[in-house]
């Protein structure tokens, strides 16, 4: 009897366990920190590596995002519905692994700085053809629940409008590349971290795709955006993340890595940050080659009402800057080179010279970008030039024709950790190694 007494009880206590550990997650408790794996574009890590690449198509490939990136921006700043039009790029930069629902359905996602939505590929999927992984099948998520007209998520959802059910039907149109349409929904995230072990984020908010255009390459399952509005994962997990990237153009290694949450490392130099239509804009007061301070108006970088400002971006691997920049740092370059190396007419960027990153351009004075708050984000040679042919390399910073708008490429970010507090505006960097921030 005794016995039969202990098994009741148990039982009871595993019924109230679970209820309470399924209270917690409906009440959308969180882990304070998420670490997980950055996946850069041409590293061993990735499904797009190609061993046989040539230095060349690594050179077109960074040209083409870069130029794409640039037309998102410069469409999104004519586009008077600029909240539903975002990119997915020819040729992402940045990939995040992560699981959806329960059981788990793997992702491949691009790491998005410029959109808000995280969205992937459900069941039943048109034009999923060729997919690399199994689509999420909400009928098969015992996580899964749809999100209604009537939830605040809606109004902050791309091309939102209500089904005959009363479900929140999102559209995230794309300049360059296919749209995604399906029902606004929430689940569980479980992303990996870098120690083989997993965190789950319950109740978030995303896009269900069902009809995903002519998106049909496989490798890639959706977007994770990382913009700042109410639906963004971001917004979910406290508002700050940080991402350290190392050397972009060494496919071993292997630290790059994203961090979400409170637990985002916040060190170095701070400047403010602002976030406006979901992307995040730094004030640019100058720049500098070796002790030269360039002579630039800091009204060139100024964001008017509608215009103009400097993007901090993931999307493009080259920096664009305002005419008067670039043309005064083109200058200058030209001033340090012209008579040393051979100049290439003809290149593929507008300024390229006979040579190659890595041996002729040690010594370069380091480039450094002055931000407000005395934040000074210092780029080596490496991050103002990439190697274009075997014996040609180009600079990585060009003229944009976008209304008076720059935007801070990736290169310019490798070697950083970047940490964004969007709460407290504020973006904070640091140069270091990442895999010192490694755990």
């Amino acid at each position: 009897m005794a016995s039969a007494h202990a098994l009741v009880h148990s039982l009871l206590f595993l019924v109230l366990k679970n209820r309470l550990s399924l209270a917690a997650t409906t009440n959308g408790s969180s882990p304070r920190r998420i670490v997980t794996r950055l996946i850069h574009r041409d590293s061993l890590l990735s499904p797009y590596y190609n061993p046989n690449d040539t230095i060349t198509d690594r050179a077109t490939r960074i040209l083409q995002s870069s130029t794409a990136r640039l037309a998102y921006f410069e469409a999104k700043v004519l586009e008077t519905s600029v909240h539903q039009l975002n990119l997915i790029p020819s040729f992402p930069e940045l990939f995040v692994n992560f699981s959806l629902g329960h059981p788990p359905i793997r992702q491949l996602a691009v790491m998005d700085t410029g959109s808000n939505l995280l969205w992937v590929r459900c069941a039943p999927c048109r034009n999923c053809r060729g997919q690399a992984t199994p689509v999420l099948d909400p009928l098969r998520s015992s996580t899964y629940s749809s999100l209604s007209c009537r939830t605040p998520y809606c109004s902050y959802a791309p091309g939102s409008k209500c089904d005959r059910s009363d479900w929140c039907i999102y559209n995230q149109t794309y300049y360059d590349g296919p749209s995604s349409r399906g029902v606004l929904a929430k689940d569980q995230v479980t992303f990996e971290t870098r120690d083989d072990g997993a965190i789950t984020v319950p109740d978030v908010v995303f896009g269900c795709g069902h009809e995903n255009g002519k998106f049909r390459d496989g490798r890639v399952t959706g977007i994770l955006g990382l913009g700042a509005r109410m639906i963004s994962l971001v917004s979910r997990l406290g508002s700050r993340f940080s991402y350290c990237i190392g050397n972009l153009m060494d496919p071993s290694y292997e630290y790059n890595h994203l961090i979400l949450g409170e637990g985002a490392i916040f060190q170095g130099y701070s400047t403010p940050l602002e976030v406006v239509q979901g992307l995040y804009y730094v004030t640019l007061e100058g720049i500098s080659i070796g002790p030269k301070r360039l002579d630039i108006d800091r009204n060139a970088f100024r964001r008017t009402r509608r215009h103009g400002g400097v993007v901090m971006d993931s999307g493009s691997p080259m920096t664009w800057l305002v005419e008067k920049a670039a043309r005064a740092v083109h200058g200058e370059v030209r001033s340090l080179m012209d008579g040393v190396l051979e100049r290439v007419p003809n290149g593929p960027s507008s300024l390229c010279y006979r040579g190659t990153v890595g041996r002729d351009l040690v010594g370069f004075p380091a480039t450094t970008l002055h931000f407000a708050g005395g934040a000074d984000l210092g780029l080596e040679a490496a991050s103002v030039f990439y190697q274009a042919k075997d014996d040609v390399f180009c600079i990585a910073v060009a003229r944009s024709d976008v209304e008076g708008l720059s935007i801070i490429g990736l290169m310019a970010q490798q070697y950083y950790n970047m940490a964004y507090d969007v709460a407290g505006k504020k973006l904070s960097f640091q140069r270091i190694d990442c895999a010192l921030l490694d755990e």
